[in-house]
């Protein structure tokens, strides 16, 4: 049966994969907004969506179809939009009487999670996240080899993630820690869970270097070490990204091998989607931890005596 979808940050980045993940899907969008007009990509997916650059239109719309056309009533509330409004555009989807599916981060802050827990349970509604890392075939095949070494060794971890923004950055939403949650929240989270999902929650976490554009440390999980370094600066990059013309860097690496996932990424929205739609999407609790690290991150006393052997390659 098809299911009827709303949209919130339809011009932005990321709302492309959730088009498609809800046209694959076998379903339609009846609605979107943004206060951006740069939406012509409604028409290679619904070009007959209500579109609104009025948040409050597009409630009272939802609002309207839910009283008056109980067979038009939306049924999910995809949510695009920049992270500090993702809670509130949360609180829309359920008093709507729809679940929600939720880009990452959920929420900025660990304790609007137990408020949003409280409303899932008064409405009788689902809220959930796009871990989209977890559906990555490539990386669920390591996980269970992580899951089946039986060894109890530490494994020794180097996340390193360097994606160049330009001078807009600083000047949209991203560039503001209190809307996007800076670095480590805005383009870390995703890794940060990965690596929680293979090796367990923190044991201790330790910050060397917070800067507007870069930060740094280390984490100590029950299954292994890790030293992380993100950075949007273009500076940060290996020379061997500098000579291919790349943008953007990311490597794992697990004892010193490589993890490989750099391929496979087209249809994990549509994965997450199907997932959703089965009953089996990833709910409050999955996402709890990486946005309890990344907060405790974020707000972390920066250590200026740093043991050598836990600092990441790029500090040194």
């Amino acid at each position: 049966m098809t299911k009827n979808f709303a949209l919130t940050g339809i011009a932005g980045y990321i709302a492309p994969r959730h088009l498609k993940a809800i046209k694959d899907t076998g379903n339609n969008l009846i609605a979107a907004v943004d206060p951006h007009d740069s939406v012509g990509i409604l028409d290679q997916y619904f070009p007959e969506t209500s579109f609104f650059t009025e948040f409050e239109r597009f409630d009272r719309h939802l609002e309207k179809l839910r009283r008056e056309s109980p067979n038009d009533k939306l049924d999910y509330l995809s949510i695009c939009s920049p992270n500090h409004l993702h809670d509130a555009h949360i609180r829309l989807g359920l008093r709507l009487g729809a679940d929600v599916i939720c880009e990452k981060p959920l929420v900025l802050n660990p304790w609007n999670l137990d408020i949003l827990e409280n409303l899932q349970n008064e409405f009788k509604q689902k809220i959930y996240t796009v871990l989209q890392l977890r559906v990555h075939p490539a990386l669920i095949e390591l996980k269970n080899k992580i899951d089946a070494d039986k060894s109890g060794k530490k494994k020794e971890v180097i996340l390193t993630y360097i994606t160049s923004r330009g001078n807009w950055y600083n000047f949209s939403w991203k560039g503001d820690v209190r809307k996007s949650g800076g670095v480590a929240t805005n383009i870390g989270i995703h890794f940060f869970d990965l690596l929680m999902w293979f090796f367990g929650k923190p044991v201790h976490s330790e910050v060397y270097i917070n800067q507007e554009d870069k930060m740094g440390g280390f984490i100590e999980l029950p299954n292994a070490n890790v030293k992380w370094f993100l950075s949007i600066d273009g500076k940060d990059l290996p020379k061997s990204a500098i000579d291919a013309n790349q943008r953007t860097y990311r490597s794992i690496l697990i004892d010193n091998q490589e993890v490989e996932f750099t391929q496979g990424f087209t249809d994990l929205h549509t994965l997450i989607y199907q997932n959703v739609l089965d009953g089996n999407g990833f709910g409050i609790e999955h996402a709890r931890p990486s946005i309890e690290l990344v907060h405790s991150i974020r707000n972390a006393k920066v250590l200026a005596k740093i043991e050598k052997e836990k600092l990441h390659p790029n500090l040194k």
